[in-house]
């Protein structure tokens, strides 16, 4: 939707592009997205991994979308490196190709398509505490100038951004949002403190309404394991009429 310039994703285009041109140029980007799921931490291995059009009832062009940046086998390589050296069981998938997670924000922050990319899959048991330690067992990963992308939404109740959520959705939603952020970026909040909210993240006002299935809210917590530390930048945004925070990072 974004890419074939629905108004209601506009904040969401304005942002990306903004905080692409803000950064260095990357060496290679990491995306997490919440669009791919497996029993254990997969990584696109293949060189030049097409795109996967994960989505169905959208106008013709959503099907004609390109985004040919290159694999990075070296860099999955590495990260099955910094995970066996944490214990982390893993696995390389030289077949699978990019998912819309990937390739709609890609597409948006850098339209040439020249930067090499590594997806990383979710863990199908959706447990929070083993997506902060994937993220945590990355830390020793050193690959130059890395940007990592946990590509999901801060709320997403599908029947909410289409208007059947209830009277009160967008109050609902705006408790959590405050509560993400307040869990994410308060500098006086010991880190072990972060830590174990993010692990019971369901215990937060109105948890399961933003996200009745927490795929779309993980990608932002192997962010944080890989952090490790409160947030010292980010932003309030209006998508399909919700209000989202985007985090960012810099080690």
């Amino acid at each position: 939707m974004p890419l074939l310039g629905d108004p209601r994703h506009g904040q969401m285009v304005d942002q990306l592009q903004s905080l692409a041109g803000s950064l260095p140029r990357p060496s290679a980007v990491l995306v997490i997205s919440a669009h791919w799921e497996e029993p254990v931490p997969t990584l696109t291995s293949g060189s030049h991994p097409p795109l996967i059009y994960d989505y169905y009832g959208f106008p013709e062009p959503a099907y004609r979308l390109t985004y040919p940046c290159p694999g990075d086998p070296g860099l999955a390589a590495q990260m099955g490196e910094a995970f066996a050296r944490a214990g982390v069981e893993h696995r390389l998938d030289g077949d699978r190709g990019f998912d819309h997670g990937v390739f709609v924000p890609l597409k948006i922050m850098y339209p040439d398509a020249d930067i090499p990319c590594v997806q990383l899959s979710l863990l199908a048991s959706l447990d929070a505490e083993d997506h902060l330690a994937m993220g945590e067992a990355l830390q020793s990963l050193e690959c130059g100038n890395l940007l990592v992308i946990g590509s999901g939404f801060s709320f997403h109740n599908m029947q909410a951004f289409f208007g059947r959520g209830g009277d009160d959705a967008d109050q609902r939603n705006e408790l959590f949002q405050v509560w993400l952020e307040n869990t994410l970026t308060d500098p006086e909040l010991a880190e072990s403190a972060r830590r174990d909210r993010l692990v019971r993240w369901d215990l937060a006002p109105h948890a399961r309404f933003c996200h009745p299935r927490e795929e779309h809210l993980l990608p932002l917590h192997v962010c944080y394991g890989l952090a490790g530390q409160a947030s010292p930048r980010h932003e309030a945004l209006e998508v399909l009429g919700k209000s989202v925070r985007v985090f960012a990072w810099e080690k």
